[in-house]
């Protein structure tokens, strides 16, 4: 993928602009992403928080359940309440996981793997030769050698700015 992408929400009050690539795209079968999403999966682009530039309006922050129990932080539209963004408690507020559906152009982030298929609706059908997951996966084996240092220096900023 060669240069930024833009996306934004339905009515168009919430921008934003993507710098570079992704860390990784997942397409998330499990049973949470399913009923969050009202489909058949969830399909998230993985970006540094840096990485994701607001360029008109601010979504609002709006806190939902999850399976682990400590919620997770999606960005909405306060208009159209269209989701954009969201914030897992296991990354942090350093990684936004972008959904690729709000991009104007979706279809130049297809997924890198496919995870939690164990639950994956038995009608959908994976491309062959697509990277396929039963649950999660080893970061260290399946991100390439830049993703896997954009993570530790992202990991490092976070530790940084927690310290008092």
């Amino acid at each position: 993928m060669n240069g930024d992408l833009e996306g934004g929400c339905t009515c168009r009050q919430v921008r934003y602009r993507l710098s570079g690539m992704p860390l990784i795209v997942h397409a998330c079968h499990c049973r949470w992403c399913q009923r969050e999403t009202g489909t058949a999966f969830a399909l998230n682009a993985l970006y540094e928080a840096e990485r994701v530039e607001h360029t008109a309006g601010e979504p609002e922050i709006i806190v939902t359940p999850s399976a682990s129990g400590k919620g997770q932080r999606i960005a909405r539209c306060p208009n159209c309440r269209v989701a954009i963004w969201s914030n897992y408690p296991g990354a942090g507020p350093a990684a936004r996981f972008v959904r690729v559906g709000s991009l104007d152009e979706p279809d130049r982030l297809p997924p890198d793997v496919h995870i939690f298929a164990a639950s994956k609706q038995p009608w959908v059908v994976l491309p062959p030769g697509a990277r396929v997951f039963s649950e999660f996966y080893d970061m260290n084996k399946e991100w390439s050698p830049e993703s896997l240092e954009r993570r530790r220096q992202m990991r490092e900023r976070a530790k940084a700015a927690a310290k008092p």
